[in-house]
Formats: C-alpha cells, sequence, structure tokens
C-alpha cells in the first residue's frame, strides 16, 4: 500500500435500537475515549504502518449529530492533539446501512484518486486491529475486493418454513464477514449506483460487488483472515467494562419438603425440636436448598440436582452445610462476593421466632460473611395448602452477588 490513497468510511449513522436504552453504542466509554474513536485510531495506525501517502476518513453520523459526532471523537485524549493533521468529514448517513454507504462513497467523488483503496467499516468494532485492516488493504489492492471473515464454530444448515433441516452446509466452506471490507473505490461506487438504479438491496458491500460482474470484470471477492476479537457490539451485555467497575447479578431460589415423622427438623443448618422433620434425599434443609439454589443462579453456575443429584447414593442423608459450602467456594473462586441475602421461610409449626438468630448465625459461618449480609424471616401459609395443613415446609431465597471486572 506505500504511496497509495486510502479512504475509510466508518459507518455510525443506526439507531442502536437493540441496546436496550443503553445509548449510542459507538458514544460508549472505552479506555480512554470511546467505541468510535478505538475503531478510528486503528484505522490511523494502521495507515502509518502502510506508509499511506492520501488518508481520508468520513464518518456517516445520525443526520443532525454531526456536530456531537466531531466532538465525543475528539474528546479522546489520544486524538485531541491530532485533529488538525487527519482529513476527516462527518455526514449524515441513510436509512440503511446500504443508504449510508452510498452517500459516503458519493461525497467521496472528486475528493480522492479514482484508484483509492476505501475501506468500509462499522463504527461498533472497537477491537479491530491494524493488522487486520492491513490485510484487507492490501488484498483489496491485490484483487479489487477483501473481506475478512472466520470459519464458524458452530456446524451450519439451511431450515426452511416449517424449521426443518434443508441442507447440511460444509462448515470448513463458510465464513463470517467481518468488516472492513475493501475495494477499489471507482469499481465500488459504480456497483453501488447499479444497485440504486435497480433499487435491490443488499445484505453487505461484497454482496454488491458480486452481484455486477459486468462492472467488476468477474472479479471475486478475497477472504482474508479475520480475527475473533473483532466484535460487533450490538446488543447491552456486548459493552465493554472498564476495570475496576463492578458486575452485580441477582438470584432466585426455592425449595419444599414434605414433612415426615420420624425426621429431623432442620432449618439453615440448625436442628429445630418438632415432631417431624423434612423427607428428602439430603438432610432435607430447606432453606439451604433454597439458598444454594439462589447462589448458583446469580453466578450461572447451575442448580442444586445438577451439583448434587438425587439419585447419587453419596448424597444420601448428606449435611446441607457441607452442600452449601462446596457451592459456595466454587461460586467465590469464579469471583463472586455476597452482597446480601434475604429469605423467606414458609411453615405452619413450629414458631421460628425463637431460633431466627441462630440461623442466621449459622448461615453467616457457612457463607463467611456478616451476619447483618443475611436475613431469614417466616410465615404462616394462613392454612392453605400443603405449607398451612402442617405437611410441608418451603423457602424462598433472593441473593445479589457482586464481581470486580
Amino acid at each position: 500500500m506505500k504511496n497509495n490513497s486510502l479512504a475509510v468510511v466508518i459507518l455510525a449513522a443506526g439507531s442502536s435500537s437493540r441496546m436496550g436504552g443503553a445509548g449510542k453504542k459507538e458514544f460508549y466509554p472505552l479506555d480512554k475515549g470511546t467505541v468510535l474513536s478505538s475503531s478510528f485510531k486503528a484505522f490511523v495506525s494502521a495507515a502509518k504502518k502502510m506508509q499511506v501517502l492520501s488518508l481520508r476518513f468520513v464518518i456517516c453520523c445520525v443526520p443532525g449529530l454531526e456536530s456531537q459526532t466531531e466532538e465525543i471523537l475528539f474528546s479522546d485524549s489520544e486524538l485531541c492533539d491530532q485533529k488538525k493533521s487527519i482529513q476527516i468529514d462527518f455526514i449524515g448517513g441513510g436509512e440503511s446501512r446500504q443508504d449510508s454507504v452510498f452517500k459516503a462513497l458519493s461525497f467521496l467523488e472528486g475528493k480522492i484518486p479514482l484508484d483509492s483503496i476505501v475501506l468500509i467499516h462499522d463504527g461498533a468494532r472497537p477491537y479491530v486491529s491494524s493488522d487486520l485492516i492491513e490485510r484487507t488493504a492490501c488484498a483489496a489492492k491485490e484483487f479489487g475486493a477483501s473481506v475478512p471473515g472466520l470459519v464458524p464454530v458452530d456446524t451450519q444448515k439451511v431450515v426452511d418454513e416449517k424449521d426443518q433441516i434443508e441442507c447440511h452446509l460444509k462448515r470448513e466452506r463458510l465464513s463470517a464477514v467481518q468488516t472492513p471490507q475493501g475495494f477499489e473505490y471507482e469499481t465500488i461506487f459504480k456497483c453501488h449506483n447499479r444497485a440504486r438504479e435497480i433499487g435491490n438491496v443488499y445484505t453487505d458491500d461484497s454482496e454488491i460487488w458480486d452481484s455486477f460482474p459486468e462492472l467488476t470484470g468477474s472479479r471475486k471477492v478475497r477472504v482474508v483472515s479475520g480475527e475473533a476479537t473483532n466484535i460487533k457490539i450490538t446488543y447491552p451485555k456486548d459493552i465493554p467494562q472498564k476495570k475496576g467497575e463492578k458486575m452485580i447479578r441477582i438470584g432466585l431460589g426455592t425449595d419444599l419438603h414434605v414433612l415426615k415423622e420420624g425426621r429431623k427438623f432442620v432449618v439453615g443448618g440448625v436442628e429445630i425440636p418438632f415432631e417431624k422433620g423434612e423427607d428428602g434425599h439430603s438432610d432435607g434443609d430447606v432453606l439451604l436448598h433454597a439458598i444454594s439454589d439462589a447462589l448458583l443462579g446469580a453466578s450461572g453456575l447451575g442448580d442444586i440436582g445438577s451439583y448434587f443429584p438425587p439419585e447419587d447414593p453419596e448424597w444420601k442423608d448428606a449435611d446441607s452445610k457441607v452442600l452449601l459450602k462446596k457451592i459456595w467456594n466454587d461460586v467465590k473462586a469464579n469471583g463472586w462476593s455476597l452482597v446480601n441475602l434475604d429469605s423467606v421461610l414458609e411453615l405452619e409449626k413450629p414458631k421460628f421466632l425463637p431460633y431466627r438468630m441462630q440461623v442466621i448465625k449459622s448461615i453467616a459461618q457457612i457463607l463467611e460473611v456478616k451476619e447483618e449480609q443475611v436475613f431469614v424471616k417466616a410465615k404462616t401459609n394462613e392454612k392453605q395448602d400443603a405449607v398451612g395443613a402442617g405437611l410441608a415446609v418451603k423457602a424462598y431465597c433472593t441473593c445479589l452477588l457482586e464481581k470486580k471486572l
């Protein structure tokens, strides 16, 4: 690419509707700037590496937000000193991606040489590397058109209208295409003009290139090696988090056990005198089981049934304090700590209040937390259903976990 002209079109005109109100994804803070500036800086770095003599940017924004987009881009501390040395224009985008690209290519007409390479990139791909940009640009220079792609991890199928597999595809022949996509400027502009004339809609620019072989000289789009890290931010979960921030998760657990004579009545690791006890594969501690499920759910590690299958004889009459301890050690090993947990015990008899502080202390000791982080309260069921008839006991638990990122 040495001594050549390079134009970069960065698309940031979408509505970010799938972000669920988290705001415009390209404006989200990242490192010393934003998602948009991270994408932008990668192209500046790649152009220096390729010794490009003429570099021009066009950023497609939400119409009316051109000035705001410029301000946000150059709020990046690593770009503020380069503002005057970078040739960049901010233009309003179109109603679709295809429209926005066409507007950018039209804007560049007469402003760059016809033999320039133009790279078209999604502004919401902040982790694009300068090496990937260079591979794409060099292949576009050699073959006329180039895109980065990855072989899909999952086996791909074609499904018919009845949700039945219609065709089995060979994964090794498939490619999940990323951006930037690189093209000869003159040719891709002609292809976009033709697509606009006939009114066809295409999924991306490589499809537009392939649709008009009479304009491209029947040259195929070259696929270069993409990068798994070159993700596109689409949903809130894709938003990169700053180091030092915390992730929080809520968990919910519930359990019910039938009461049976001849069994111990154990709640929260404390044996309470009563003529009946919980019937279960382990000791039947309904409260610790609910707490276990809440912790496992919040941390995403599973549920108590998958940890300790009831059909496994190893857990016959097991102490639920030991089971909860094992679960909690795994939760902690995954970086989680407890903010608090709150539990409700449903039982008709016996009276729970005299034992509440003893149960809270027991749970706090198992989880190695302060007693004020744990609370348990009890309710009768007004003589309704199995609990109200004194035939069963039920527990609910909610917990809040946090993890430093």
